[in-house]
């Protein structure tokens, strides 16, 4: 009967398996196997196989790829899958991730390998995508079922969810749906099998309503079946829907059983540039910031800034301390002295943020806000770098540069303030490259960085978005966020934003029309509605999907949103608030300081090249994980609560808690060259169910149909407004 299903050149490919496998299986009676701590994805170039290793890539976690569209990849044989070390059995990965169930075709010997590698060690196995049938212990999706789009569909973490893998989340799993016109995610609702085949069960972890009945049907649920344990996922999704973001966590976990090499955490920090100065006004007339390079000198408009007043600085501390979020305040203070030459000596912004300093965070800006790059012309719109006249680039010089950072050093020690000196934001981030202008870093900045000691440098996610040395220094890419710096009023930033973001013929810039990476509005939003109704829930969607992607870099806005009509904070408290309904209180997020960012960018790329270049080796024999990297590399991992990490003598913590679970940056103890985590007792994996006896009887699914994909599924975040900083002077 187990055979059925296979044709005859299967089940005897299975048998010569169980012939090369049995002497492990032996073996392993008095031998715990090791397990290697890699995950084996076998890829079809569809965007679910994708999205997990998306999600692995991002926490660092070791793993291979079998592209099935390769015609020269490795054939899965037990040799590709296990072997024995030191007399000791091996399973050469931890976990194993397919398209479907079975992407291999009828009469598979690959699968079948599969099957009996994962009943002999223990491995787990996730579907990607798959549709619901009895070969995954799900009905059909019919009487009661459902097949279609699950845009705008809420679905919900179950009680056994809830206590597994996935009980990091609030509750809640939203389905996107960003354009009514677009199909974005497609799946299958079903309900488990009534009968099973003996032995086996079905556990939904998420599961939806059925349309037109009472009963709710699995999108997520584990298969455990002859000593095999599957997760079946019923819907398509990419690595940048939301509804991925939050279950890629738990995918993971439930694949590696919660021991793994990398860590995912959720990041959001805040900086608040100019803090102290005025930023210019958009002019609604003109379509330009007079006082900024955009305008054109002799225009017909004065500088009309924005800054904060006592109040709203006030305000600002309120915020905080009410949603338990630290304000990055980047500061000028020589905008403080230029205000109080023209006020008769008064500043009451400064007053009450220096009165309030210890409830922010404060980062140097420079004293004044120069541009550190070239010597800029602006005569002309756009500006240009000045030249001498021999055509050679004029630069800001390093006295100057050097000069600047000083002086807002001295200007903050006088006033209290705590500041980290390694760390620097310049204005605009000039100094660094900006293209088409600019080509290169000014020669004078490295030089400076050096001799002022700063070792953490704020870049534009934007235009430099990877890590990279500048002299003593390291660069930190922030996102922009698009409240812009010229807007006080809400009005002004609708306004700005529609000559930005629509066609020419509707009144606009027309700088969309023909881009490749941002859409058009369909038509100008409404001056006194746009901002709520469609820019408040856009930004907050993207800066949220940055915080759900394990993505540390902080977003910046200007001191300008927090005056007159305070316009960041209904993005804050959307982005704070939606996050708050979909996690619970085990996985808050994490509001690290600009040094820390740029460090654990740092350790993440050296962790990166280790395990590109395979010189990460890591396996699990029982209760015990040794993990051997280069010397000096901080080694990633995530393990079960009560991990400890042993030491010549004794053991000490491991990792910090998170969701659950322990994560952490680690390194070997003295005078050890590995490292030794001790897991408990009852973080043990548990025994795979059935018999996992290797004898390749295992009933293999019958391979899976070609699956729909909606049009929107395959691709990114939709292009549109978002995450592109407007410059300024």
């Amino acid at each position: 009967m187990r055979c059925m299903l296979l044709k005859a050149g299967v089940c005897g490919s299975a048998a010569v398996l169980a012939l090369v496998t049995s002497p492990i299986v032996a073996r392993a009676a008095t031998l715990e196997p090791r397990i290697d701590l890699k995950v084996l994805v076998v890829d079809d170039g569809g965007p679910a196989t994708g999205a997990i290793t998306a999600e692995l890539d991002s926490a660092g976690t070791p793993y291979t790829r079998v592209k099935l569209a390769d015609s020269g990849r490795p054939q899965i044989n037990a040799a590709f899958l296990s072997d024995t070390v030191s007399g000791r059995p091996r399973a050469k990965y931890q976990a194993v991730v397919l398209p479907n169930d079975n992407p291999f075709g009828a009469g598979s010997a690959e699968m079948a390998t599969l099957a009996t590698f994962e009943q002999t060690f223990g491995i787990r196995q996730a579907d990607a995508y798959t549709y619901a049938r009895p070969e995954v212990g799900l009905n059909y999706a019919q009487s009661p079922g459902y097949i279609g789009s699950l845009d705008g569909t809420t679905a919900q973490v179950t009680s056994a969810g809830n206590s597994g893998s996935f009980g990091y989340l609030a509750g809640s799993v939203p389905f996107e749906d960003n354009a009514p016109d677009v199909s974005e995610s497609y799946g299958y609702l079903a309900v488990p099998l009534a009968q099973q085949q003996a032995g086996a069960t079905f556990t939904s972890y998420v599961d939806a309503p059925i349309p037109g009945s009472s009963a709710r049907g699995s999108l997520v649920g584990e298969y455990a079946h002859e000593g095999r344990r599957e997760l079946v996922v019923n819907f398509v999704y990419n690595q940048y829907q939301e509804q991925y973001r939050l279950l890629s966590r738990g995918i993971v976990e439930w694949l590696t059983q919660g021991i793994h090499l990398g860590a995912d955490r959720n990041y959001f920090a805040v900086h608040v540039d100019d803090v102290l100065l005025g930023d210019d006004r958009w002019n609604t007339s003109l379509n330009c910031t007079p006082g900024d390079v955009d305008c054109t000198p002799g225009g017909g408009a004065t500088p009309d800034p924005i800054r904060m007043t006592a109040a709203d600085a006030q305000y600002a501390k309120q915020w905080s301390a009410g949603h338990g979020l630290t304000l990055d305040m980047v500061f000028n203070g020589g905008g403080s002295e230029d205000y109080k030459a023209e006020h008769g000596g008064a500043d009451p912004t400064a007053d009450q943020l220096i009165a309030d300093k210890s409830a922010f965070r404060w980062v140097n800006h420079t004293y004044q806000h120069p541009f550190l790059g070239c010597v800029q012309d602006v005569s002309v719109v756009p500006w240009k770098c000045s030249t001498d006249a021999s055509g050679k680039i004029q630069w800001v010089s390093q006295a100057d540069i050097t000069s600047q950072i000083t002086q807002n050093r001295t200007w903050a020690g006088g006033k209290g303030l705590a500041l980290d000196n390694t760390e620097l934001v310049t204005g605009e981030h000039s100094g660094m490259k900006v293209l088409p202008q600019q080509p290169d870093d000014n020669p004078n900045l490295a030089p400076s960085l050096n001799a002022t000691g700063v070792k953490w440098l704020a870049s534009d996610n934007s235009r430099d978005p990877q890590q990279r040395q500048i002299g003593s220094a390291l660069t930190a890419p922030r996102f922009p966020m698009n409240v812009y710096y010229n807007a006080g009023h809400a009005t002004e930033e609708v306004d700005e934003y529609n000559f930005v973001y629509t066609s020419r013929a509707n009144g606009g810039s027309g700088i969309c029309e023909g881009s490749s990476t941002t859409t058009c509005l369909s038509a100008p939003l409404d001056p006194q509605t746009g901002y709520t109704s469609y820019i408040v829930p856009l930004e907050s969607r993207i800066a949220l999907g940055h915080a759900l992607s394990n993505d540390p870099r902080p977003v910046y806005m200007h001191q300008s949103n927090l005056a007159e009509d305070r316009i960041a904070y209904p993005v804050l408290d959307k982005i704070l608030g939606d996050y708050t309904s979909l996690y619970a209180a085990n996985t808050p997020l994490v509001n690290l300081r600009m040094k820390d960012i740029g460090t654990e960018l740092k350790y993440r790329a050296a962790w990166a090249a280790a395990v590109k270049n395979n010189q990460v080796t890591a396996y699990r024999i029982g209760n015990t994980v040794t993990i051997s990297s280069p010397n000096g590399t901080q080694t990633s991992a995530t393990m079960p609560a009560g991990t400890t990490q042993k030491q010549l003598i004794g053991s000490t913590a491991f990792g910090a808690a998170y969701a659950g679970q322990l994560s952490g940056w680690t390194t070997p103890g003295t005078l050890q060259t590995s490292i030794t985590l001790q897991l408990t007792t009852q973080a043990t994996p548990a025994a795979p169910t059935g018999t996992g006896t290797g004898t390749g009887t295992a009933k293999v699914a019958a391979p899976a149909p070609a699956l729909r994909v909606p049009s929107g599924v395959a691709s990114p975040v939709p292009a549109g407004p978002g995450d592109t900083a407007r410059r300024k002077r």
